[in-house]
């Protein structure tokens, strides 16, 4: 009996970076907190407002723009006055980070032994390219498409477009990765594979299909 082969269900993956390939370390910025007498968090949930996000993510402010609004909005929140502001607006923009290296190898495996166009989809400041070539990463990928570069931010269905055109294939035939979930649901909106990512173990079996199963045939 001959078993027909399953097809493959992607054709290219696009992949978030922070919080999937890319990790931070919190740890100076929460001891900044303490020290001022603010509860940890404060800090990135201030920053990470739309209002005060959104510009560096779009590259209408730079990095340290950035900080002078964290600094600003800390402020006005009645948190800590600018002075003592500042350090943890710095502290939250300057926050180390590492790779996670078992999802670097498993984008590795799928673009070198699968053969198939890796995209990184970030919302990300201008900095985003001199932070993966920092990390050994400046070649992972086919393409990165960050926010900050193409002025549109996820979930915006335009950056799924940039980065889909960009790997060369539908995207419909794209696997898009990322651990936010309103970002997964605009991609699976998009009819793409989409993967809500939590751990490496995730990633793995989402990446199965491109080593177990065959292409589908071209289109006449």
């Amino acid at each position: 009996m001959t078993t027909t082969p399953a097809l493959r269900p992607f054709d290219a993956v696009l992949c978030d970076v922070d919080n999937v390939i890319r990790y931070y370390d919190q740890a100076p910025l929460a001891a900044l907190e303490r020290a001022a007498g603010v509860a940890e968090g404060t800090t990135a949930r201030i920053a990470f407002t739309p209002e005060v996000d959104l510009p560096l993510l779009l590259g209408a402010v730079t990095p340290q723009q950035w900080v002078d609004g964290v600094t600003a909005a800390i402020a006005e929140q009645g948190v800590l006055d600018a002075v003592a502001a500042r350090p943890l607006a710095a502290a939250l923009a300057g926050a180390p980070f590492a790779a996670d290296e078992a999802v670097v190898g498993l984008l590795r495996r799928v673009r070198e032994e699968a053969g198939l166009p890796l995209v990184l989809v970030s919302n990300a400041s201008v900095d985003l390219e001199d932070d993966l070539a920092g990390l050994g990463l400046a070649a992972l990928a086919d393409h990165v498409v960050s926010s900050a570069r193409v002025g549109v931010a996820k979930p915006d269905p335009r950056i799924y477009a940039i980065a889909a055109e960009r790997a060369g294939v539908p995207a419909e035939r794209c696997l898009f990765v990322d651990d936010s979930r309103p970002n997964v649901e605009a991609a699976l909106a998009l009819g793409m594979t989409a993967l809500h990512y939590r751990t490496p173990t995730d990633l793995h079996t989402a990446l199965q299909p491109a080593f177990t199963t065959t292409p589908p045939p071209p289109s006449p």
